[in-house]
Protein backbone atom coordinates (compact mmCIF):
# COMPACT_ATOMS: atom_id res chain seq x y z
CA UNK A 1 0.00 0.00 0.00
CA UNK A 2 1.27 3.48 -0.88
CA UNK A 3 1.27 6.09 1.85
CA UNK A 4 -0.06 9.49 0.88
CA UNK A 5 2.18 12.17 2.40
CA UNK A 6 0.48 14.74 4.55
CA UNK A 7 0.05 18.21 3.05
CA UNK A 8 0.65 19.81 6.45
CA UNK A 9 4.02 21.59 6.79
CA UNK A 10 6.62 19.75 8.84
CA UNK A 11 8.57 21.63 11.48
CA UNK A 12 12.17 20.52 12.10
CA UNK A 13 13.11 19.43 15.60
CA UNK A 14 14.64 21.97 17.92
CA UNK A 15 16.51 21.41 21.13
CA UNK A 16 19.93 20.66 22.52
CA UNK A 17 21.05 17.14 21.64
CA UNK A 18 24.39 15.43 22.23
CA UNK A 19 23.87 12.25 20.20
CA UNK A 20 22.00 11.09 17.12
CA UNK A 21 19.89 8.64 19.10
CA UNK A 22 18.69 11.49 21.35
CA UNK A 23 17.40 13.12 18.16
CA UNK A 24 15.46 9.96 17.35
CA UNK A 25 13.98 9.91 20.86
CA UNK A 26 12.72 13.45 20.26
CA UNK A 27 11.36 12.58 16.81
CA UNK A 28 9.45 9.58 18.16
CA UNK A 29 7.66 11.93 20.55
CA UNK A 30 7.18 14.88 18.20
CA UNK A 31 5.97 12.87 15.18
CA UNK A 32 5.34 9.30 16.38
CA UNK A 33 3.23 8.23 13.40
CA UNK A 34 5.31 9.80 10.67
CA UNK A 35 6.99 7.28 8.39
CA UNK A 36 10.73 7.09 8.92
CA UNK A 37 11.47 4.47 6.24
CA UNK A 38 9.72 2.81 3.33
CA UNK A 39 11.41 -0.20 1.76
CA UNK A 40 10.71 0.21 -1.95
CA UNK A 41 11.49 -3.45 -2.60
CA UNK A 42 9.58 -5.29 0.13
CA UNK A 43 7.01 -2.58 0.87
CA UNK A 44 7.82 -2.63 4.61
CA UNK A 45 7.23 0.65 6.46
CA UNK A 46 8.21 1.89 9.89
CA UNK A 47 7.24 5.00 11.84
CA UNK A 48 9.54 7.09 13.99
CA UNK A 49 7.93 5.72 17.14
CA UNK A 50 8.35 2.11 15.98
CA UNK A 51 11.95 2.75 14.91
CA UNK A 52 12.84 4.11 18.34
CA UNK A 53 11.02 1.29 20.18
CA UNK A 54 12.55 -1.46 18.03
CA UNK A 55 16.04 0.02 18.42
CA UNK A 56 15.61 -0.34 22.18
CA UNK A 57 14.56 -3.97 21.71
CA UNK A 58 17.57 -4.74 19.51
CA UNK A 59 19.85 -2.93 21.96
CA UNK A 60 18.66 -5.37 24.64
CA UNK A 61 19.55 -8.30 22.38
CA UNK A 62 22.97 -6.83 21.62
CA UNK A 63 23.73 -6.20 25.28
CA UNK A 64 22.82 -9.82 25.95
CA UNK A 65 25.65 -10.72 23.58
CA UNK A 66 28.15 -8.56 25.40
CA UNK A 67 27.98 -5.40 23.30
CA UNK A 68 28.98 -2.26 25.19
CA UNK A 69 30.77 1.07 24.73
CA UNK A 70 33.57 0.96 22.16
CA UNK A 71 32.64 -2.46 20.77
CA UNK A 72 32.23 -2.95 17.02
CA UNK A 73 28.97 -4.11 15.47
CA UNK A 74 29.49 -5.07 11.82
CA UNK A 75 26.63 -5.09 9.32
CA UNK A 76 27.05 -7.00 6.05
CA UNK A 77 23.58 -6.22 4.78
CA UNK A 78 21.87 -4.39 1.96
CA UNK A 79 20.00 -1.15 2.58
CA UNK A 80 16.90 -2.02 4.60
CA UNK A 81 15.00 -1.18 7.75
CA UNK A 82 16.85 -3.90 9.72
CA UNK A 83 20.07 -2.01 9.04
CA UNK A 84 18.60 1.29 10.28
CA UNK A 85 17.30 -0.33 13.48
CA UNK A 86 20.65 -2.04 14.13
CA UNK A 87 22.58 1.21 13.67
CA UNK A 88 20.39 3.04 16.20
CA UNK A 89 20.53 0.11 18.62
CA UNK A 90 24.32 -0.02 18.53
CA UNK A 91 24.80 3.72 19.02
CA UNK A 92 22.65 3.86 22.16
CA UNK A 93 24.90 1.21 23.71
CA UNK A 94 27.97 3.28 22.83
CA UNK A 95 29.00 0.71 20.22
CA UNK A 96 30.49 1.60 16.82
CA UNK A 97 28.75 0.44 13.66
CA UNK A 98 30.96 -0.75 10.79
CA UNK A 99 29.01 -1.33 7.60
CA UNK A 100 30.36 -3.51 4.81
CA UNK A 101 28.91 -3.06 1.36
CA UNK A 102 27.86 -6.59 0.28
CA UNK A 103 29.29 -5.84 -3.18
CA UNK A 104 32.85 -5.76 -1.82
CA UNK A 105 34.96 -8.80 -2.58
CA UNK A 106 35.89 -11.54 -0.14
CA UNK A 107 39.44 -10.19 0.28
CA UNK A 108 38.09 -6.75 1.22
CA UNK A 109 35.50 -8.16 3.61
CA UNK A 110 38.13 -10.30 5.30
CA UNK A 111 40.44 -7.32 5.71
CA UNK A 112 37.73 -5.16 7.33
CA UNK A 113 36.63 -7.89 9.72
CA UNK A 114 40.19 -8.65 10.77
CA UNK A 115 40.84 -4.95 11.37
CA UNK A 116 37.76 -4.49 13.56
CA UNK A 117 37.22 -7.90 15.26
CA UNK A 118 33.50 -7.16 15.83
CA UNK A 119 31.63 -8.23 18.94
CA UNK A 120 28.65 -8.97 16.68
CA UNK A 121 28.52 -9.38 12.90
CA UNK A 122 25.17 -9.52 11.11
CA UNK A 123 25.25 -11.24 7.71
CA UNK A 124 22.58 -11.41 5.04
CA UNK A 125 23.21 -14.97 3.86
CA UNK A 126 21.32 -14.35 0.61
CA UNK A 127 24.15 -12.05 -0.47
CA UNK A 128 27.24 -13.26 1.40
CA UNK A 129 28.11 -16.80 2.51
CA UNK A 130 28.80 -16.62 6.28
CA UNK A 131 31.20 -19.55 5.85
CA UNK A 132 33.46 -17.39 3.68
CA UNK A 133 34.10 -14.93 6.51
CA UNK A 134 37.03 -15.13 8.94
CA UNK A 135 36.28 -16.36 12.47
CA UNK A 136 37.03 -13.06 14.18
CA UNK A 137 33.58 -12.06 15.46
CA UNK A 138 32.43 -13.06 18.93
CA UNK A 139 28.91 -13.59 17.56
CA UNK A 140 27.97 -14.20 13.92
CA UNK A 141 24.21 -13.80 13.44
CA UNK A 142 21.84 -13.71 10.50
CA UNK A 143 19.54 -10.97 9.32
CA UNK A 144 16.64 -13.24 10.34
CA UNK A 145 17.88 -13.00 13.94
CA UNK A 146 17.60 -9.22 13.78
CA UNK A 147 14.00 -9.48 12.58
CA UNK A 148 13.23 -11.49 15.71
CA UNK A 149 15.09 -9.09 18.00
CA UNK A 150 12.99 -6.18 16.76
CA UNK A 151 9.88 -7.63 18.39
CA UNK A 152 11.58 -8.32 21.73
CA UNK A 153 11.37 -6.49 25.04
CA UNK A 154 13.04 -3.04 25.02
CA UNK A 155 16.10 -2.28 27.06
CA UNK A 156 15.76 -0.31 30.30
CA UNK A 157 16.65 3.19 29.15
CA UNK A 158 17.97 4.07 32.59
CA UNK A 159 20.67 1.42 32.16
CA UNK A 160 22.07 2.91 28.97
CA UNK A 161 25.50 4.58 29.14
CA UNK A 162 25.81 8.36 29.23
CA UNK A 163 27.23 9.38 25.87
CA UNK A 164 28.36 12.64 24.31
CA UNK A 165 29.21 14.13 20.96
CA UNK A 166 32.81 12.84 21.05
CA UNK A 167 31.79 9.19 21.31
CA UNK A 168 32.52 7.24 18.12
CA UNK A 169 29.44 6.08 16.28
CA UNK A 170 30.51 4.82 12.84
CA UNK A 171 33.33 3.51 10.69
CA UNK A 172 32.73 4.11 6.98
CA UNK A 173 35.02 2.19 4.64
CA UNK A 174 36.37 3.61 1.42
CA UNK A 175 35.59 1.60 -1.69
CA UNK A 176 39.17 0.39 -2.04
CA UNK A 177 39.97 1.70 -5.54
CA UNK A 178 43.56 2.45 -4.48
CA UNK A 179 44.21 -0.63 -2.33
CA UNK A 180 42.61 -2.08 0.78
CA UNK A 181 39.68 -0.08 2.17
CA UNK A 182 40.37 2.56 4.80
CA UNK A 183 37.99 3.02 7.73
CA UNK A 184 36.96 6.65 8.27
CA UNK A 185 35.85 7.22 11.88
CA UNK A 186 32.99 9.54 12.87
CA UNK A 187 31.55 10.60 16.21
CA UNK A 188 28.16 12.13 17.04
CA UNK A 189 29.61 15.62 16.69
CA UNK A 190 30.53 14.85 13.07
CA UNK A 191 26.93 13.84 12.38
CA UNK A 192 25.59 17.04 13.97
CA UNK A 193 27.96 19.20 11.93
CA UNK A 194 26.98 17.41 8.73
CA UNK A 195 23.33 18.26 9.44
CA UNK A 196 24.21 21.93 9.82
CA UNK A 197 26.03 21.92 6.48
CA UNK A 198 23.32 20.09 4.50
CA UNK A 199 21.78 23.34 3.30
CA UNK A 200 19.10 23.08 0.64
CA UNK A 201 19.71 19.41 0.01
CA UNK A 202 17.30 18.42 2.78
CA UNK A 203 13.98 20.08 3.56
CA UNK A 204 11.69 19.29 6.54
CA UNK A 205 9.32 16.48 5.66
CA UNK A 206 11.15 15.36 2.53
CA UNK A 207 10.46 11.93 1.08
CA UNK A 208 14.03 11.15 0.08
CA UNK A 209 15.11 8.47 -2.36
CA UNK A 210 18.04 6.42 -1.03
CA UNK A 211 19.66 4.56 -3.95
CA UNK A 212 23.10 3.77 -2.48
CA UNK A 213 24.17 1.13 0.05
CA UNK A 214 23.59 2.16 3.67
CA UNK A 215 27.25 1.32 4.36
CA UNK A 216 28.11 4.40 2.29
CA UNK A 217 28.78 7.87 3.70
CA UNK A 218 25.44 8.95 2.22
CA UNK A 219 23.59 7.13 4.99
CA UNK A 220 26.06 6.52 7.81
CA UNK A 221 26.74 10.23 8.48
CA UNK A 222 23.21 11.50 7.69
CA UNK A 223 20.95 10.30 10.56
CA UNK A 224 21.09 13.57 12.52
CA UNK A 225 20.19 15.58 9.41
CA UNK A 226 17.36 13.31 8.30
CA UNK A 227 15.83 12.62 11.71
CA UNK A 228 15.90 16.24 12.85
CA UNK A 229 14.01 17.21 9.68
CA UNK A 230 11.60 14.26 10.00
CA UNK A 231 12.53 12.93 6.57
CA UNK A 232 10.98 9.76 5.19
CA UNK A 233 13.69 7.67 3.54
CA UNK A 234 12.52 5.64 0.53
CA UNK A 235 14.93 2.70 0.19
CA UNK A 236 15.64 1.37 -3.29
CA UNK A 237 15.61 -2.41 -3.65
CA UNK A 238 18.86 -4.38 -3.82
CA UNK A 239 20.18 -4.83 -6.47
CA UNK A 240 19.38 -1.35 -7.72
CA UNK A 241 17.38 -1.32 -10.95
CA UNK A 242 16.45 1.81 -12.92
CA UNK A 243 12.97 0.69 -13.95
CA UNK A 244 12.03 -0.19 -10.37
CA UNK A 245 13.47 3.10 -9.14
CA UNK A 246 11.28 5.10 -11.51
CA UNK A 247 8.23 3.20 -10.30
CA UNK A 248 9.15 3.91 -6.66
CA UNK A 249 9.61 7.65 -7.34
CA UNK A 250 6.09 7.83 -8.72
CA UNK A 251 4.40 5.47 -6.25
CA UNK A 252 5.94 6.94 -3.10
CA UNK A 253 5.70 10.57 -4.18
CA UNK A 254 9.43 11.16 -3.76
CA UNK A 255 10.36 14.82 -3.21
CA UNK A 256 14.17 14.48 -3.20
CA UNK A 257 15.74 12.27 -5.85
CA UNK A 258 19.38 11.38 -5.23
CA UNK A 259 21.99 9.35 -7.08
CA UNK A 260 25.38 9.16 -8.72
CA UNK A 261 25.92 9.94 -12.43
CA UNK A 262 25.93 6.27 -13.45
CA UNK A 263 22.46 5.82 -11.94
CA UNK A 264 21.07 8.99 -13.52
CA UNK A 265 22.44 7.94 -16.90
CA UNK A 266 20.55 4.66 -16.61
CA UNK A 267 17.36 6.36 -15.41
CA UNK A 268 17.36 8.87 -18.26
CA UNK A 269 17.76 6.06 -20.81
CA UNK A 270 14.82 4.00 -19.50
CA UNK A 271 11.88 3.64 -21.88
CA UNK A 272 9.47 4.29 -19.01
CA UNK A 273 11.12 7.59 -18.03
CA UNK A 274 8.87 9.84 -20.10
CA UNK A 275 5.68 8.26 -18.75
CA UNK A 276 6.76 8.51 -15.10
CA UNK A 277 5.02 11.11 -12.93
CA UNK A 278 7.69 13.36 -11.39
CA UNK A 279 5.27 16.05 -10.17
CA UNK A 280 6.15 15.36 -6.50
CA UNK A 281 9.84 16.18 -6.99
CA UNK A 282 11.18 19.22 -5.16
CA UNK A 283 14.81 18.63 -6.07
CA UNK A 284 17.19 16.38 -8.00
CA UNK A 285 20.54 15.93 -6.27
CA UNK A 286 23.78 14.74 -7.87
CA UNK A 287 26.85 13.61 -6.00
CA UNK A 288 29.65 11.09 -5.34
CA UNK A 289 31.44 11.38 -8.71
CA UNK A 290 32.19 13.70 -11.63
CA UNK A 291 28.89 14.90 -13.07
CA UNK A 292 28.90 15.49 -16.83
CA UNK A 293 27.45 18.97 -17.47
CA UNK A 294 25.22 17.67 -20.26
CA UNK A 295 23.64 15.21 -17.82
CA UNK A 296 22.74 17.98 -15.38
CA UNK A 297 21.11 19.98 -18.18
CA UNK A 298 19.16 16.94 -19.39
CA UNK A 299 18.04 16.08 -15.87
CA UNK A 300 16.75 19.61 -15.21
CA UNK A 301 14.74 19.47 -18.41
CA UNK A 302 13.33 15.96 -18.20
CA UNK A 303 12.70 15.64 -14.46
CA UNK A 304 11.10 19.08 -14.49
CA UNK A 305 12.73 19.94 -11.17
CA UNK A 306 15.68 22.03 -9.99
CA UNK A 307 19.06 20.28 -9.72
CA UNK A 308 21.87 20.79 -7.26
CA UNK A 309 25.31 19.22 -7.17
CA UNK A 310 27.09 18.11 -4.00
CA UNK A 311 30.78 17.27 -3.72
CA UNK A 312 32.26 15.33 -0.81
CA UNK A 313 34.42 12.33 -0.10
CA UNK A 314 34.08 9.54 2.42
CA UNK A 315 36.65 11.30 4.59
CA UNK A 316 35.14 14.81 4.36
CA UNK A 317 31.47 13.78 4.73
CA UNK A 318 30.42 17.20 3.43
CA UNK A 319 32.31 19.76 1.36
CA UNK A 320 30.74 21.96 -1.32
CA UNK A 321 27.49 22.32 -3.23
CA UNK A 322 25.55 24.47 -5.64
CA UNK A 323 22.40 26.32 -4.62
CA UNK A 324 18.90 26.52 -6.03
CA UNK A 325 19.38 30.10 -7.22
CA UNK A 326 22.65 29.35 -9.04
CA UNK A 327 22.59 29.84 -12.80
CA UNK A 328 22.60 26.93 -15.23
CA UNK A 329 26.32 27.11 -15.98
CA UNK A 330 27.28 27.08 -12.29
CA UNK A 331 25.12 24.04 -11.62
CA UNK A 332 26.24 22.20 -14.75
CA UNK A 333 29.96 22.93 -14.63
CA UNK A 334 30.96 23.43 -10.97
CA UNK A 335 30.49 21.88 -7.53
CA UNK A 336 29.57 25.17 -5.90
CA UNK A 337 30.76 26.74 -2.65
CA UNK A 338 31.71 25.37 0.77
CA UNK A 339 28.86 24.37 3.07
CA UNK A 340 28.11 25.96 6.43
CA UNK A 341 31.01 25.40 8.82
CA UNK A 342 33.31 24.16 6.04
CA UNK A 343 36.67 25.81 5.30
CA UNK A 344 38.23 25.18 1.91
CA UNK A 345 41.53 26.04 0.25
CA UNK A 346 43.52 24.83 -2.76
CA UNK A 347 47.22 24.02 -2.39
CA UNK A 348 50.11 23.33 -4.75
CA UNK A 349 52.60 20.47 -4.35
CA UNK A 350 54.60 22.49 -1.82
CA UNK A 351 51.57 23.16 0.37
CA UNK A 352 51.13 26.79 -0.70
CA UNK A 353 47.66 28.20 -1.36
CA UNK A 354 47.22 28.77 -5.10
CA UNK A 355 45.84 31.90 -6.75
CA UNK A 356 42.33 32.18 -8.14
CA UNK A 357 42.06 30.28 -11.42
CA UNK A 358 45.02 27.98 -10.71
CA UNK A 359 44.69 24.25 -10.08
CA UNK A 360 45.43 22.93 -6.62
CA UNK A 361 44.65 20.05 -4.29
CA UNK A 362 41.32 20.53 -2.51
CA UNK A 363 41.90 20.82 1.26
CA UNK A 364 38.93 20.95 3.61
CA UNK A 365 38.47 21.48 7.33
CA UNK A 366 35.24 21.05 9.27
CA UNK A 367 33.79 19.35 12.33
CA UNK A 368 31.93 17.03 9.96
CA UNK A 369 35.06 15.41 8.54
CA UNK A 370 36.42 12.10 9.74
CA UNK A 371 38.48 11.97 12.92
CA UNK A 372 40.99 9.65 11.26
CA UNK A 373 41.37 6.14 9.86
CA UNK A 374 40.61 3.18 12.11
CA UNK A 375 43.84 1.76 13.58
CA UNK A 376 45.93 3.47 10.90
CA UNK A 377 47.81 6.49 12.32
CA UNK A 378 50.26 6.53 9.41
CA UNK A 379 47.63 6.98 6.72
CA UNK A 380 45.71 9.35 9.01
CA UNK A 381 48.79 11.59 9.20
CA UNK A 382 49.05 11.51 5.41
CA UNK A 383 45.41 12.56 5.05
CA UNK A 384 45.07 15.18 7.82
CA UNK A 385 47.80 17.73 8.50
CA UNK A 386 48.87 19.12 11.87
CA UNK A 387 46.34 21.96 11.59
CA UNK A 388 43.40 19.65 10.94
CA UNK A 389 43.18 20.15 7.17
CA UNK A 390 42.00 17.11 5.23
CA UNK A 391 43.92 16.63 1.96
CA UNK A 392 41.27 15.14 -0.31
CA UNK A 393 43.39 14.22 -3.33
CA UNK A 394 40.88 15.99 -5.59
CA UNK A 395 42.11 18.74 -7.88
CA UNK A 396 40.19 21.92 -8.57
CA UNK A 397 40.25 25.65 -9.22
CA UNK A 398 38.33 28.60 -7.75
CA UNK A 399 36.82 31.30 -9.93
CA UNK A 400 36.56 34.92 -8.84
CA UNK A 401 33.24 34.16 -7.09
CA UNK A 402 34.81 31.48 -4.89
CA UNK A 403 33.01 28.72 -6.82
CA UNK A 404 34.92 25.45 -7.14
CA UNK A 405 35.37 23.52 -10.37
CA UNK A 406 36.90 20.05 -10.14
CA UNK A 407 39.41 18.93 -12.75
CA UNK A 408 39.98 15.39 -11.49
CA UNK A 409 41.71 13.26 -8.91
CA UNK A 410 45.42 13.60 -8.25
CA UNK A 411 45.69 9.85 -8.82
CA UNK A 412 44.01 10.26 -12.23
CA UNK A 413 46.17 13.15 -13.43
CA UNK A 414 48.84 12.12 -15.91
CA UNK A 415 51.90 13.89 -17.30
CA UNK A 416 52.43 14.14 -21.04
CA UNK A 417 55.72 15.61 -22.18
CA UNK A 418 56.12 17.36 -18.83
CA UNK A 419 52.60 18.88 -18.81
CA UNK A 420 49.86 17.98 -16.33
CA UNK A 421 46.67 16.66 -17.91
CA UNK A 422 43.41 16.45 -15.93
CA UNK A 423 41.00 13.86 -17.38
CA UNK A 424 37.82 15.47 -15.95
CA UNK A 425 38.50 18.62 -17.96
CA UNK A 426 38.55 16.64 -21.20
CA UNK A 427 35.57 14.47 -20.22
CA UNK A 428 33.48 17.58 -19.51
CA UNK A 429 34.44 19.11 -22.85
CA UNK A 430 33.47 16.01 -24.83
CA UNK A 431 30.38 15.09 -22.87
CA UNK A 432 28.01 16.83 -25.29
CA UNK A 433 29.36 15.04 -28.37
CA UNK A 434 26.35 13.46 -30.14
CA UNK A 435 28.19 10.20 -30.88
CA UNK A 436 29.04 9.57 -27.23
CA UNK A 437 26.89 8.29 -24.41
CA UNK A 438 29.73 8.24 -21.87
CA UNK A 439 33.47 8.80 -21.87
CA UNK A 440 36.36 8.17 -19.48
CA UNK A 441 39.93 9.34 -20.03
CA UNK A 442 42.90 7.51 -18.48
CA UNK A 443 46.62 8.19 -18.72
CA UNK A 444 48.75 5.20 -19.72
CA UNK A 445 52.56 4.81 -19.89
CA UNK A 446 54.30 5.29 -23.21
CA UNK A 447 58.00 5.38 -24.10
CA UNK A 448 57.91 8.62 -26.09
CA UNK A 449 56.00 11.27 -24.11
CA UNK A 450 55.86 9.65 -20.66
CA UNK A 451 52.11 9.15 -20.56
CA UNK A 452 49.35 9.55 -23.10
CA UNK A 453 45.58 9.83 -22.91
CA UNK A 454 43.27 6.97 -23.84
CA UNK A 455 39.58 7.72 -24.30
CA UNK A 456 37.23 4.86 -23.43
CA UNK A 457 33.87 5.68 -25.00
CA UNK A 458 30.38 4.21 -24.91
CA UNK A 459 28.68 5.12 -28.22
CA UNK A 460 25.30 6.81 -28.25
CA UNK A 461 22.47 4.73 -29.65
CA UNK A 462 21.34 6.09 -32.01
CA UNK A 463 23.84 8.78 -32.83
CA UNK A 464 25.70 10.29 -35.78
CA UNK A 465 28.67 8.23 -36.83
CA UNK A 466 27.86 5.34 -34.52
CA UNK A 467 27.89 2.76 -37.30
CA UNK A 468 31.68 3.11 -37.37
CA UNK A 469 32.04 2.60 -33.62
CA UNK A 470 32.39 -1.14 -33.34
CA UNK A 471 32.63 -2.31 -29.74
CA UNK A 472 36.19 -3.42 -29.00
CA UNK A 473 37.75 -1.35 -31.77
CA UNK A 474 40.82 0.77 -31.05
CA UNK A 475 41.39 3.99 -33.02
CA UNK A 476 44.73 5.71 -33.57
CA UNK A 477 45.34 9.29 -34.77
CA UNK A 478 45.10 9.70 -38.52
CA UNK A 479 42.47 7.00 -38.95
CA UNK A 480 39.82 9.52 -39.94
CA UNK A 481 37.50 8.22 -37.22
CA UNK A 482 35.95 9.67 -34.09
CA UNK A 483 39.34 9.99 -32.40
CA UNK A 484 40.51 12.52 -34.97
CA UNK A 485 37.28 14.45 -34.50
CA UNK A 486 37.55 14.70 -30.73
CA UNK A 487 41.27 15.48 -30.95
CA UNK A 488 40.37 18.44 -33.16
CA UNK A 489 37.82 19.60 -30.58
CA UNK A 490 40.37 19.32 -27.77
CA UNK A 491 43.03 21.20 -29.73
CA UNK A 492 40.56 23.96 -30.51
CA UNK A 493 39.26 24.38 -26.93
CA UNK A 494 42.21 23.20 -24.80
CA UNK A 495 45.99 22.94 -24.99
CA UNK A 496 46.98 20.56 -27.79
CA UNK A 497 48.80 18.16 -25.43
CA UNK A 498 45.50 17.37 -23.70
CA UNK A 499 44.03 15.65 -26.76
CA UNK A 500 43.74 11.85 -26.23
CA UNK A 501 45.90 9.72 -28.50
CA UNK A 502 43.95 6.48 -28.49
CA UNK A 503 40.23 5.72 -28.45
CA UNK A 504 38.68 2.42 -27.40
CA UNK A 505 34.99 1.68 -27.99
CA UNK A 506 33.34 -0.25 -25.17
CA UNK A 507 29.83 -1.50 -24.53
CA UNK A 508 29.85 -0.06 -21.02
CA UNK A 509 32.25 1.47 -18.48
CA UNK A 510 33.22 -0.60 -15.42
CA UNK A 511 32.04 0.71 -12.06
CA UNK A 512 33.10 0.23 -8.46
CA UNK A 513 30.91 -1.07 -5.65
CA UNK A 514 29.66 2.52 -5.28
CA UNK A 515 28.82 2.76 -9.00
CA UNK A 516 31.64 5.20 -9.76
CA UNK A 517 33.61 4.68 -12.97
CA UNK A 518 36.46 2.30 -12.14
CA UNK A 519 39.48 3.80 -13.88
CA UNK A 520 41.84 1.30 -12.30
CA UNK A 521 39.94 -1.42 -14.15
CA UNK A 522 40.32 0.55 -17.39
CA UNK A 523 44.07 0.84 -16.84
CA UNK A 524 44.27 -2.92 -16.31
CA UNK A 525 42.23 -3.51 -19.45
CA UNK A 526 44.57 -1.26 -21.44
CA UNK A 527 47.68 -3.07 -20.23
CA UNK A 528 46.29 -6.57 -20.70
CA UNK A 529 44.16 -6.18 -23.83
CA UNK A 530 43.75 -2.93 -25.72
CA UNK A 531 47.43 -1.90 -25.91
CA UNK A 532 48.12 -5.10 -27.86
CA UNK A 533 45.99 -3.76 -30.73
CA UNK A 534 47.99 -0.56 -31.19
CA UNK A 535 51.38 0.39 -32.49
Amino acid sequence: MTSQPSSRPVEPLTGSFSTAHEVLRAASQAAPDREAFVDGGSGERITYRAWDHQADAVAAALRGRGVGPGDIVCLIMPSNIDYAVMYQAAMRLGAITSGINPRLGQRERTYILEQTAPRVTVVDASLVDPGSLPKVSTHMVSRDDVAGWRSGAPIDQASLPRLGDTDLVAIVWTSGTTGMPKGAMFDHGCLRAMAAAAGELTAPGDRKLSPLPFAHIGYMTRPWDEISRLVTTIICATPWKPDETLAVIQRERVTLCQGVPTQYDMLLRQQTFDVTDFSSLRLVGFGAARIPPEMVREARRRFGAPCIVRFASTESSVCTGTWLDDDDETIANTVGRPGVGVELELRDDDGNVVATGEVGTVCVRSRAQMLGYWKDPERTAEAIDANGWLLTGDLGRFDERGVLTLVGRRTEMYIRSGYNVYPAEIENLLGDHPALSRIAIVGVPTSVVGEMGVAYVVPAIPGPGCSALAVGSVQLPGSGGLLDEIRAICRRELADYKAPERLVVVEDLPVTSMMKIDKRALLTRWTETDSLHTT
